[in-house]
C-alpha cells in the first residue's frame, strides 16, 4: 500500500501514543517494521524526534503528547528527504533538535544556554555520523540521534530514559547497507 507523507506521520503519531516505554531505540524499532515506514525517507525526520519525545513523556515529562507531536509534525514535515546529502545535515539529527527547542523553548533570537547546548548536540552527532561516512541510512542515523539523545536527556533533564545495546534489524532491507563499518551491524557480534 502506498501512504501519504501525511497518513505515515498520522499512522507514526497513534502507534506512538499507545506505547509506554521509556526506550526511544525499543519505541523506534517497534515502528520501522511497520509497512508504512520505508528503510529511508523523511517520515523519519517525525518518526525520530516523535519517538525521543515519547521516551521522556513515558518517564515523567509532564507535556500533553498529542499536542506536542503535531507541533513536532508541523516542523519536520517542512524537512525535504536527502537532506544528509543535499543539504549535509541529517534529518533525524533535526528532528531531535526540534524536540529540544519545543521543550526548551529555544528559538533563533533565543540567548540562553539552550541554543549553544542544542548546537553542541548537534555538532556531536553530526562528527559521529561523519566518521562512519556514507552511503546514508536513516535507521543507523536514527540510532546514532537517539543514543547521543538518551545521554543528552539524561544530564539535562529530571528523567532517565532507557537504552540497550542497539543491533540493527533492518541489514537485508537496506541494498547499501555498509555492514561492518555500521557500529549497529549485527554481524558485528
Amino acid at each position: 500500500m502506498t501512504y501519504t507523507m501525511n497518513e505515515k506521520y498520522d499512522l507514526i503519531k497513534s502507534a506512538l501514543l499507545r506505547t509506554e516505554s521509556k526506550n526511544p531505540i525499543k519505541i523506534i524499532k517497534s515502528i520501522m517494521h511497520k509497512d508504512f515506514v520505508s528503510i529511508h525517507g523523511p517520515e523519519h525526520h517525525f518518526l525520530d524526534g516523535a519517538s525521543l519525545l515519547t521516551a521522556m513523556k513515558n518517564a515523567g515529562l509532564e507535556i500533553d503528547l498529542n499536542t506536542a507531536l503535531d507541533q513536532l509534525a508541523e516542523r519536520t514535515i517542512k524537512m525535504p528527504g536527502g537532506m544528509c546529502g543535499y543539504w549535509g545535515m541529517c534529518g533525524s539529527v533535526a528532528s531531535i533538535n526540534a524536540v529540544l527547542a519545543l521543550l526548551d523553548n529555544t528559538g533563533p533570537l533565543s540567548s540562553d544556554n539552550s541554543y549553544s547546548s542544542h548546537m553542541a548536540f548537534s555538532s556531536k552527532v553530526i562528527n559521529r555520523m561523519s566518521e562512519i561516512g556514507g552511503p546514508r541510512c536513516c535507521k543507523r542515523n536514527a540510532f546514532i540521534s537517539l543514543s547521543e539523545a538518551v545521554k543528552y536527556v539524561n544530564e539535562h533533564y529530571s528523567l532517565v530514559l532507557e537504552i540497550d545495546k542497539i543491533e540493527c534489524e533492518f541489514t537485508n532491507l537496506n541494498k547499501e547497507c555498509i555492514k561492518e563499518r555500521c557500529p549497529f551491524y549485527s554481524g558485528n557480534k
